[in-house]
């Protein structure tokens, strides 16, 4: 390989090996450097997921997105926060009598200790909200106020009728989240 008197290297395999694209790239002393694009780097916005918004109620239906928010936090060492919303509009029955809010409410809390549980098994720092509202828009306001890098989702599976009747959470945190969202299938 051929260096130019100017001080840059032509195009073809650099050092190691690497390949070196077809526009001239200036031979720089790598030791010095390094100070330089370290202190560059540290005035760059972060963009590394430190914590992951779990959105769920909680139920069976939502295990895979379980599952993957507890895995994407244990790879990429993040913080977990588990945001469970009930709905007050909707009831809850349990035999002929239909379930209070506190009853509710603490059901929730139960299952979501057990996922705290779980991922302190794993290496995973784990925290959890139990909030009441309308889930799509309770989920976007905590992921706002708890400053989420990610929400993790999950979805039903319901057909277009459904979602136009009935609305969808996911639709709802896709149009709205202030981050990037991963929706997971059940």
């Amino acid at each position: 390989m051929a260096l130019a008197s100017s001080g840059w290297m032509a195009p073809g395999l650099g050092a190691g090996g690497h390949f070196v694209p077809r526009t001239l790239v200036p031979i720089v002393d790598r030791m010095s450097a390094l100070p330089a694009i370290d202190a560059a780097l540290n005035e760059l916005p972060s963009r590394r997921i430190r914590r992951i918004l779990l959105a769920t109620d909680l139920s069976s239906t939502s295990a895979s997105a379980t599952d993957q928010a507890l895995e994407l936090a244990r790879d990429l060492r993040a913080e977990l926060l588990v945001v469970s919303v009930i709905d007050p509009s909707t009831q809850l029955s349990v035999g002929p009598v239909h379930a209070r809010m506190d009853q509710r409410r603490a059901a929730r809390e139960v299952s979501a200790q057990a996922l705290v549980a779980r991922g302190r098994r794993v290496g995973v720092h784990v925290s959890f909200l139990v909030w009441e509202g309308e889930p799509g828009p309770s989920i976007v306001e905590a992921a706002v106020a708890e400053q989420a890098d990610l929400i993790v989702a999950g979805t039903r599976g319901r057909n277009r009728v459904e979602r136009l009747v009935l609305g969808s959470v996911s639709d709802h945190i896709l149009r709205h989240a202030p981050c990037p969202i991963l929706i997971v299938r059940p």
